[in-house]
């Protein structure tokens, strides 16, 4: 190791102590994989119908319309600022020189855990190329680190979100105009491939570097305004098989908790209810949750340029398919600091960027 690398890593460690002191980042940096409830600008760039860069999207950010799915900030951008970082993490779409220090975020509108999932709409970024993206990322962090072995260093302590699985129901499964999937597998089987193909690509994660991963479960798709419309409840308050698709996916993943923690000793992987805490925000007391908050068109996003309600904290959801920023906000916070026992296994995410990996009680 040239005595370059220890300037590099004094300089860290320095930094790193300099915001603690001050109360600013927990941890170095942040990596975000998902779908649409996490994508900042991805979209943006790409041949698709699922990209929302117009307003009334974003009339709540500082920034304006951004590619964020909702009127302000999503779930990720609240668990940033909670971990105290100063600016949002940079969609890889746009992120550049040293601002990948700081993590990136990879989500994508539309995109699955399956290849396939989505592609009705148009172009989208898969969990597989998410994780192609996350690689020409670590060479880049190799260029500015200096090599391999502290860019390793590097991200071991970095926090990394993945929340996928929505879209494989949504937008696979239960579009049989569009998809085979329901002809081909039960729910039963089609959720077990969809576990199966997820628990290698979270290990590949684990292989580029992280160690330090929260997993946030799949929320009420059965329960949002595009869903009921679309296929109806039969006097039920959701559509009850896809309320079915959701529950059994999150009980495999939970589970997949439990089996990668027990075999990758030197990583900690939790699991995020957001299922369970997208339905807890009902405490809010919102005076609509059976309609989005702006006039939508047939595809259930908000037509370009009309105006949304003006009571938007009173909304629980955005369009017809995406929450407003006030359940985000509820998520995000949950999430980080969990307030029922439910809410986060084996732990939140405030107790897992605390962990010292290095610590044998862990292991």
């Amino acid at each position: 190791m040239g005595k370059s690398w220890w300037w590099v890593i004094a300089a860290l460690f320095m930094v790193a102590l300099q915001q603690i002191a001050e109360g600013y980042q927990q941890l170095p940096c942040y990596f975000i994989f998902g779908d649409s409830l996490a994508d900042n600008g991805n979209n943006n760039f790409l041949d698709t119908l699922a990209k929302v860069n117009y307003a009334p999207y974003g009339i709540d950010f500082p920034f304006g319309p951004t590619g964020r799915f909702t009127n302000g900030r999503t779930t990720v951008d609240v668990i940033a600022e909670l971990l105290g970082f100063q600016n949002f993490i940079p969609p890889f779409a746009t992120a550049s020189g040293t601002d990948i220090l700081f993590g990136v975020n990879y989500a994508s509108g539309s995109a699955g855990i399956r290849n396939e999932t989505g592609q009705q709409l148009g172009e989208r970024v898969p969990l597989d190329m998410q994780l192609e993206h996350h690689q020409t990322t670590i060479l880049d962090l190799v260029d500015i680190l200096g090599t391999t072995w502290a860019t390793e260093w590097y991200l071991s302590r970095c926090l990394y979100s993945v929340g996928m699985g929505n879209n494989d129901y949504l937008n696979n499964y239960f579009l049989p105009e569009y998809y085979n999937t329901s002809k081909e597998y039960t729910l039963q089987q089609f959720t077990q491939l969809l576990i199966q193909q997820y628990t290698q690509q979270l290990k590949t994660l684990y292989d580029y570097g992280a160690r330090k991963i929260a997993l946030f479960g799949v929320g009420q798709i059965g329960c949002t305004p595009g869903s009921i419309e679309k296929y109806g409840t039969n006097g039920s308050t959701c559509v009850e098989i896809m309320e079915e698709a959701s529950q059994l996916f999150n009980k495999k993943l939970k589970s997949v908790v439990e089996e990668l923690n027990a075999n990758l000793t030197d990583a900690k992987f939790i699991y995020i209810n957001y299922y369970a805490i997208g339905a807890d925000s009902s405490v809010l007391n919102f005076k609509d949750s059976s309609s989005g908050c702006c006039p939508v068109a047939i595809d259930g996003e908000c037509i370009a340029n009309q105006i949304p309600c003006k009571n938007r904290t009173e909304f629980a959801f955005w369009d017809s398919y995406h929450p407003t920023e006030a359940v985000n906000k509820f998520i995000g916070e949950r999430s980080y600091s969990a307030l029922e026992p439910s809410d986060a296994y084996p732990f939140d995410i405030s107790h897992l960027v605390l962990l010292n990996l290095q610590d044998a009680a862990y292991k």
